[in-house]
């Protein structure tokens, strides 16, 4: 049976607001994320999507398909966020951070926090603070003062000056430090919170499997939904596919900077990150989607980034990868997008998850001959040299 043609669908965006704020609600940093998944779930649940939950935390669910070629599709996204954790007690009552995930304490300067204490009944708050914070203590040296973060400390909101103290209340090496997000959304749609890397993706993505459900559609081929917890510490999605699955979208924040094609309002396909290329293939019947059905996309190349499909190919995933963001102006700082990017995005998965596979047939299984191996034979001929063609062929 041919799958009908891919359209848009009703995007629910009431609930992508909602999702997307009560997600950023939940202190998430990659280690401590059991409570955001259980948040998952319960959104999962209440669409009807059936899903079970990995030893190490990561939620799989799935869209089941009419064929069972033994070929599926993945779309991936992760809920752990960056943060810290207490490094060592210091002799004033303050505490010592290690960084987790990748990010510069110059953002962490002024941080409100949740510090999490082995006492699941009490979480302390606190905020992130330069050695020299008192322009009227330190005068000219609080500007030149460096940026690292054996260079800033968390002052705890309680009565305490010395290790003891710190001990009294049960704090300890090894604790969890939460950055509060402090999400808005101003009236003109901008989305301004910490950690919209990867919640605000998240959002998205439940919306378009929402539509999918409200809409009563079956995908051609089955759709798994997997949902890690540890992107951010580079394990991603190394562990919870579906062995079935041909091809993997990764959902993660685009950079929005100088140089860069990613912007706010739209959504973005990467061509190619810091690990390498993504699937040719797959990242042109992505933008051809996008183009064909009038959904805002532009195209990207990233140098200083990994996502979920690196970790996936490192632990041997066998199976075309793409990456589909929303724009994120300062990531992994004082982050900003806009509702019009979850938007475009949300509605580009709906009609990737409508679609069929790049290569159906092929991709059913984990190889073949190399006549029918699919190549770039079907490009039109280059005028100033010889025509692309099936590998062995000249």
């Amino acid at each position: 049976m041919t799958p009908r043609a891919p359209e848009p669908l009703k995007l629910d965006l009431e609930y992508l607001r909602q999702v997307l704020l009560e997600l950023l609600d939940i202190p998430s940093p990659s280690g401590r994320t059991d409570h955001v998944m259980q948040y998952v779930g319960e959104r999962l649940d209440a669409l009807g999507i059936p899903f079970t939950v990995t030893r190490r935390g990561a939620l799989s669910a799935s869209l089941p398909g009419p064929r069972n070629t033994g070929a599926d599709r993945a779309v991936v996204v992760h809920t752990d966020t960056i943060g810290g954790m207490v490094k060592r007690l210091k002799e004033n009552g303050r505490l010592e951070l290690k960084p987790i995930g990748t990010h510069s304490a110059r953002f962490a300067e002024g941080a409100y926090v949740r510090i999490f204490t082995d006492d699941l009944e009490r979480v302390l708050t606190g905020q992130v603070l330069p050695l020299k914070a008192s322009g009227h203590r330190y005068n000219d040296d609080v500007d030149l003062q460096g940026v690292g973060w054996e260079q800033v400390e968390v002052r705890v909101d309680e009565r305490v000056d010395d290790i003891a103290g710190l001990r009294a209340l049960g704090v300890d090496v090894g604790d969890f430090v939460a950055i509060l997000p402090q999400p808005s959304i101003t009236p003109s749609g901008y989305v301004r919170s910490r950690h919209l890397d990867d919640k605000a993706g998240v959002a998205a993505v439940l919306t378009a499997f929402k539509a999918m459900v409200d809409a009563g559609l079956q995908p051609p081929v089955t759709a798994h939904l997997l949902i890690t917890c540890t992107e951010e510490i580079g394990h991603g999605a190394s562990h919870g596919l579906d062995p079935d699955v041909a091809e993997i979208v990764s959902v993660d924040a685009a950079v929005v900077a100088p140089g860069q094609q990613s912007r706010e309002d739209a959504a973005v396909v990467a061509m190619g990150d810091g690990v390498g290329p993504f699937d040719y293939h797959l990242t042109r019947k992505l933008a051809n989607l996008a183009a064909e059905h009038g959904v805002e996309l532009v195209r990207d190349v990233f140098d200083y980034y990994r996502s979920d499909v690196a970790a996936a190919l490192e632990a041997g995933a066998h199976a075309r990868v793409a990456l589909l963001g929303f724009g994120v102006d300062a990531t992994h700082g004082h982050e900003r997008t806009h509702l019009d990017g979850l938007r475009h995005l949300a509605q580009l998965t709906c009609l990737y998850l409508q679609s069929d596979l790049v290569f159906p047939e092929w991709d059913a299984e984990p190889g073949g001959e190399l006549a029918d191996f699919p190549s770039l034979s079907v490009q039109p001929a280059n005028e100033d040299g010889p025509r692309d063609g099936p590998i062995g062929v000249s």
